[in-house]
Order: structure tokens, then sequence, then C-alpha cells
């Protein structure tokens, strides 16, 4: 599966290195976190990682293989 998770604001390089199963790019003020996701656990987790930093998730969706 892939997905795309949109988090309000830009996310530093650093911060981005968070998520290295994941590829990043900032646009209009969100950086857009997309990949492949494992399966429900691997994405309950992303989103637990994005709590706990902090950022706020502002659209999350499956996109076509």
């Amino acid at each position: 599966m892939r997905y795309e998770i949109r988090v309000d604001g830009q996310m530093s390089e650093t911060l981005a290195k968070s998520f290295p199963e994941l590829s990043h790019v900032v646009m209009a003020g969100q950086t857009i976190l997309f990949g492949r996701v494992l399966d429900e656990a691997h994405i309950y987790g992303l989103v637990a990682r994005c709590q706990s930093l902090g950022l706020r998730i502002v659209e999350m969706r499956r996109r076509p293989e």
C-alpha cells in the first residue's frame, strides 16, 4: 500500500529523518510524507510518531499503487 500524509508546516530535514521509510516534500506550508506502508499497524505507528513529535496531520490518504 502507498500512503500520503500531509502535516501542517514545514518539517526540518532533521525532523523528516524521523520517518526514514517515507520520502517527503514541502509544498504550500505543508510537508507531504509519502511512500509504502506495510500494514495497518504501520499506519497507526506513523500516526503515533506524528503525535509524539507534535505534528498536526492535515490529511492522510491511500494512494494508487
